[in-house]
């Protein structure tokens, strides 16, 4: 029994050593992988970082590149610029030495010439109007006559042209409208002055005034339509691109009362309302109604071509002036134009909505 015991002791010593052996081999095997996958993170971080850098210093080289381009490309156009810039003084430099007189010859003769269009006009203008009195065979034809551009954006005076005139402020006036086609004539209410300044509403429209003095009535008129002014039209087509235009005015009368200050309004004029504003505060807004009311002012001396008169609603209502006459007739036109495509149809004070352009 005690040999058989020693037996197996030493088996299980054997079995033992062979058993340290193995976990000696295997300990070794891992240390050998761990020391490759130590090797290989190594070698992989080296390139990794090797890359960056290469990348790091392609992104500098192009940064330098454009820097680079970016300096040459400014340095070139800045002298080109120079260079235009000395050939355009050059070019006027010869100019001024070279053609002075020309130019001016030309300039004078040009003015010249202008000078004599207008006189030839206005003797064109008057020889049309006596000949015209003297078809329709008035009394005293020659008392008045019609006085200004027969074109929007002027204005239209009745001056003696006869000592024997009476002053023309004592006699009743009262102007019209007359279509150039059938002759129908309307009164314009409201026009009784000496003084008519033609709104967008006469365009293609020949204006007459009578006159009555003792009795008899004396009929003025232009000579033919009203002309349009050069390049209204097109200025309020690009205004009704947007949905609302602002118009610099100054408020003259607030519902028949004069108003003495000459402060600086806002009139809005939109695709939907028309709006008054002094500043941020709002003075009048009102949606385009039949109600509303607009025109030129009628009478109201020189100032005349660049007011207008705005119908808020009933009792309430506003002269404003403009700072031109191209302002003040492009509003015209612009609430006019807005308000018919609301179905509204803005006219002067008794006009007739027919007539209105």
């Amino acid at each position: 029994m005690v040999e058989a015991l020693a037996v197996q002791l030493t088996q299980r010593e054997g079995e033992l050593i062979q058993e340290k052996a193995e976990v000696k081999k295997l300990a070794d095997f891992l240390k050998q992988a761990s020391e490759d996958a130590k090797k290989l993170v190594d070698e992989e971080r080296a390139f990794a970082r090797a890359e960056i850098e290469r990348a790091r210093a392609a992104v500098q080289r192009v940064e330098y590149a454009l820097q680079e381009q970016e300096r040459l490309s400014h340095a070139s156009g800045k002298q080109d610029l120079e260079e235009l810039m000395k050939e355009v003084q050059e070019a006027r430099r010869i100019k001024m030495l070279h053609q002075p007189s020309k130019v001016m010859d030309m300039e004078h003769e040009l003015r010249a010439l202008r000078i004599q269009l207008e006189e030839k006009s206005r003797r064109a203008i008057q020889l049309q109007k006596e000949l015209a009195m003297t078809k329709r065979g008035e009394m005293n034809p020659l008392l008045y006559e019609l006085d200004g551009p027969e074109a929007l954006g002027s204005i239209l005076q009745i001056i003696p042209c006869s000592d024997n005139a009476p002053e023309i402020s004592i006699c009743p006036v009262q102007w019209y409208r007359v279509s150039s086609e059938g002759g129908k004539m309307d009164l314009i209410s409201g026009a009784t002055k000496s003084v008519y300044a033609p709104e967008p509403s006469d365009v293609g429209r020949v204006i007459q005034a009578d006159i009555l003095l003792d009795g008899q009535k004396i009929t003025l008129s232009t000579t033919g339509p009203i002309e349009p002014a050069p390049g209204l039209g097109s200025y309020v087509e690009a205004l009704m691109r947007k949905h609302d235009t602002e118009f610099n005015v100054v408020v003259t009368q607030m519902t028949g009362v004069e108003n003495p200050s000459e402060a600086i309004h806002h009139l809005h004029v939109g695709n939907m309302r028309m709006k008054l504003c002094k500043g941020k505060t709002t003075i009048a807004k009102e949606y385009y109604s039949n109600t509303m009311q607009l025109c030129g002012v009628r009478g109201g001396g020189n100032a005349a071509p660049q007011a207008l008169f705005w119908q808020v609603k009933s009792g309430t209502s506003f002269v404003l002036a403009f700072e031109s006459e191209r302002e003040r007739n492009a509003a015209i036109m612009l609430a006019r134009r807005f308000a018919y495509d609301c179905n509204i149809v803005l006219t002067g004070p008794e006009d007739r909505s027919s007539n209105t352009q």
